[in-house]
Parts: structure tokens; C-alpha cells; sequence
């Protein structure tokens, strides 16, 4: 006869008697027991009896539901995802003891998860002056730079912003859609306006005359993508809050571009909800047209949420993206799959995210190895901004998405690419492939070897020693 589960739920019973602003003692009092038990259960030194689950969900109005799945599972993911490290790899850690320290010591789990946060932003931080160091601009500020680290260091993944917006989109399920729930909710009347009006506005909130204005050169997908991001803005606020208080920045542009990333990631999570986006990518095996066509969305937004489906326990494709203009200048980039990005000089020309331009609006997949042997699988299109008029400026852009080698195969674009991978370097200056002609520079700590006798092929020429 199987034993009945238990259930420990002490991170989350204290989060509920903070939230409603009680004491152990007034807790304990509502639910006629003792301030002592009560402290044991938050401690996870006592599991959630049927009973006291009971007398919590008829006094406080709880989802009995939502508080039994609060068993330290999620956290017990996390501490397992972050286990996984190299620099762990040579010490036992059995799933079973990770388990155990997140259920009956969660406070300590909770600490081992922020210093490792930390740590990471940090690894990020000190690779980034090296650089700077090397192009003579250490010591400058780099807002840019602060907020891709706090993503990178989280892996683009905030799961408290996912469950938020899945509730959220219930909610807009049920009012209609995101125009009627900005009417309904806060008064507002969505109004679509000429671009010269918007006055180099895309969204703009006006609370005077109770209006959401939007320029009427947007597209569908980009309107309810601003629509998603007002509402981020008026209703996830303190959870963005709590995301960024989280971590400390340099400056306050660090900042601002970090809460728009985050703004920007609500707004896809609303539109893309996690459980039922992430349900329909393994279906489509990642077909990121077929996704757009499903949930509204443009190209972008869609491959750019898919870099995002990392909730723990319930992970799918790691995938890295980057965005590049036509002069190589990356305007996004992100990373869950371990890719190393170039943190100065140019990207290598021979990956596909630098041609695709001269095949605009086409998918080009490749394979590609670096020279260390790791290999990546690439899909590379263009990307149109502006626009929706005649003579109106548009910006072309191309984005790659890709993943590890292993996970290449759910993906239906590799079923018709031959695995022959084309060889890249992350960047010329670390590069040491000497006989790649479409080299830019040399590589850093290669001596160059003298052309008065002897002229190489290759840009470059490098001795043997």
C-alpha cells in the first residue's frame, strides 16, 4: 500500500501570513492552534495536515489547490539547475539530498540560490572589465552592458513574471481580450493615432483624458504587444519591483533598461502564456511561423520568447538570440544555451546571421561548430521595424536563434539541414583557426609572420611560435 505523500509548505504558508500582514500569533489565534505550530510549519519542521489546510482555505479565501502544489518542488528544480554547474562537478549531490535541503531547509536553499545569482552576475561583470581593459575603456559605465548581465545571469528565465502573467491572461480570457480589460479595469479607451500625432511615440498613456494611444502604423501583433506592456506596467509593477530589487546596479540607465527587459518579457508572457506556449512549441517542434501564426505574434516576439521557457520543472529548448543590424552591431542578445558571445569586436562573418540579409524575410538553419568542438544549430532570418506606410522609415534587422548540438533534433528545422557544420570563431581576436580567409585581425598572442618572402592566402600569416 503506497504511503500518503506529506506535504511541506512553509516558504509559502509564511509568504501567505506576510501578505495578509499576520503574526504567527493572530495566524495561530484564526486558526485555533498554537504559535509554536505555527512556526514549526513554516520551518517545514511539520507538514500541512488536511485540517489546517482546510481551516486555511476557509479563512483566508485560499486555493487550496494552488497552496498543496507549493511543495518546495519548484525551488527543489532550481537548486538542481543550479547543481548543475562545472564547478560542482566533482562533488556527489545525490537529486534525493537536493531534494531534502529544499524541502526541510528552504531558508538556507533560498540564501544558496541568491549567492549563486550573484556570483553569476559577478563571473559576467569581471569578464566584461577584461574587456574594457583591453579596448582602454575601463571604468566607463556600461548600462547596456549592466542589464545583459542581470539577464544572462538568470538565463532570461523569471518564473514569479510567468505565473503572474498566466493568471493575468485568465482574467483577460474571461473580459475579452486586452482592450476591453484596459476599459473595464482602469477606464482606459484604446485610440489609434496617425504617426506625426504620436509624435515619435509608439505607445503613449494618457491618464488626463483616460486614453492608451497608439500609433496606427503598428502592426496587429506589435498594437497587442503595447497593449500587453501597458498592462504590465499598471498591474505587475511590484513583481517587476521585486525582480529588480534583486540585484544592485552601477547606474541608474542599468536600471531603467533592465525594468523595460522585464516589462517587455510580461508583456510576452500575457500573449504568450508559459504552460500553454510551452505545450504548443513542443508540438510544433519549435516552428517559430506556425507559433506566430498561433498566438498572434510577430516572428521576433515569438523567437525571442522561446529563449525564456526555463521554468524549473518545466524546461524546454535552451536557446541563445542574438540581433544584429547590417554593420554587425548587436542590439539584443541573450543567452540559455551557452554560447559565447563575442563581448568585443565583431561576430564571425562566416555564421548566417551576418548573410541572411541578402535573402530577406528567408529562414537559413545551419550547423556550426567552434573551435573547441562545440556545436550549435542556427536558424538566421531578417526582421523588418517601422514601416506600415508609405515612405516610412523601416530599420532591417537579422536575428538568430539557436540551441546546444543534443537538443538540435526537436527542432523541425534540422530535419532537412545536413549536419556538416561550418567552422566560426567566436571573434577574430580569440579565434585561432589560421587559415580562415575571412579573417578581420589577428588572433590575440599569434606573431605575425614576416610577407617579405612569402605571402600567405590568408589575410594573416603567423609563425609557429
Amino acid at each position: 500500500m503506497m504511503t500518503p505523500r506529506r506535504l511541506f509548505v512553509g516558504p509559502s504558508l509564511r509568504r501567505i501570513r506576510r501578505d495578509l500582514g499576520l503574526t504567527q500569533a493572530d495566524m495561530a489565534a484564526d486558526l485555533e492552534v498554537s504559535a509554536s505550530y505555527i512556526a514549526l510549519l513554516e520551518r517545514n519542521h511539520r507538514p500541512l495536515t488536511a485540517d489546517i489546510l482546510l481551516r486555511l482555505a476557509q479563512t483566508y479565501k485560499i486555493d487550496m489547490a494552488a497552496l498543496a502544489r507549493s511543495d518546495g518542488s519548484e525551488i527543489t528544480a532550481r537548486l538542481h539547475g543550479v547543481l548543475k554547474d562545472p564547478m560542482f562537478a566533482d562533488i556527489d549531490l545525490p537529486p534525493l539530498e537536493n531534494a531534502d535541503l529544499a524541502t526541510n531547509f528552504p531558508g538556507v536553499t533560498e540564501a544558496l540560490l541568491r549567492l549563486y545569482t550573484a556570483y553569476q552576475e559577478e563571473h559576467l561583470a569581471l569578464a566584461d572589465r577584461g574587456v574594457e581593459a583591453l579596448d582602454g575603456d575601463e571604468g566607463a559605465p556600461d548600462p547596456v552592458g549592466e542589464a545583459r548581465r542581470f539577464l544572462a545571469a538568470r538565463r532570461n528565465s523569471f518564473p514569479t513574471l510567468d505565473d503572474a502573467a498566466e493568471r493575468l491572461g485568465q482574467t483577460l480570457t474571461d473580459e475579452g481580450g486586452l482592450a476591453k480589460h484596459l476599459l473595464t479595469r482602469h477606464g482606459l479607451t484604446v485610440r489609434r493615432l496617425p504617426t506625426d500625432v504620436m509624435v515619435g511615440s509608439v505607445r503613449r498613456l494618457d491618464l488626463h483624458r483616460k486614453q492608451l494611444l497608439l500609433d496606427d502604423a503598428l502592426d496587429a501583433a506589435s498594437r497587442t504587444f503595447q497593449m500587453a506592456q501597458q498592462v504590465a506596467h499598471l498591474e505587475m509593477a511590484d513583481v517587476m519591483d521585486a525582480v529588480v530589487a534583486s540585484a544592485t546596479f552601477a547606474t541608474d540607465s542599468g536600471e531603467r533598461l533592465t525594468r523595460r527587459a522585464l516589462a517587455s518579457y510580461a508583456a510576452a508572457a500575457i500573449v504568450m502564456p508559459y504552460g500553454a506556449f510551452a505545450r504548443a512549441a513542443e508540438a510544433k517542434r519549435y516552428d517559430i511561423e506556425a507559433l506566430a501564426r498561433q498566438f498572434g505574434t510577430s516572428f521576433e516576439q515569438t523567437a525571442h520568447r522561446l529563449t525564456t521557457l526555463q521554468k524549473p520543472g518545466s524546461e524546454r529548448v535552451p536557446f541563445f538570440f542574438i540581433r544584429v543590424d547590417p554593420a554587425g552591431n548587436v542590439s539584443k542578445r541573450l543567452d540559455g544555451a551557452g554560447f559565447p558571445f563575442a563581448r568585443h569586436g565583431g561576430g564571425c562573418p562566416l555564421w548566417s546571421v551576418h548573410s541572411a540579409f541578402r535573402t530577406p524575410r528567408e529562414i537559413v538553419t545551419q550547423w556550426l561548430e567552434l573551435p573547441d568542438g562545440q556545436r550549435f544549430f542556427s536558424i538566421a532570418r531578417t526582421v523588418t521595424a517601422g514601416g506600415g506606410g508609405f515612405g516610412a522609415p523601416r530599420v532591417e534587422r537579422a536575428i538568430a536563434l539557436g540551441c546546444a548540438a543534443e537538443h538540435a533534433g526537436r527542432l523541425v528545422y534540422a530535419d532537412a539541414t545536413p549536419p556538416a557544420p561550418t567552422p566560426i570563431g567566436v571573434t577574430c581576436r580569440l579565434c585561432h583557426r589560421t587559415e580562415c580567409t575571412a579573417r578581420s585581425a589577428p588572433p590575440i598572442g599569434r606573431q605575425i609572420l614576416a610577407d617579405d618572402i612569402r605571402r600567405t592566402s590568408a589575410p594573416f600569416g603567423f609563425t609557429d611560435t
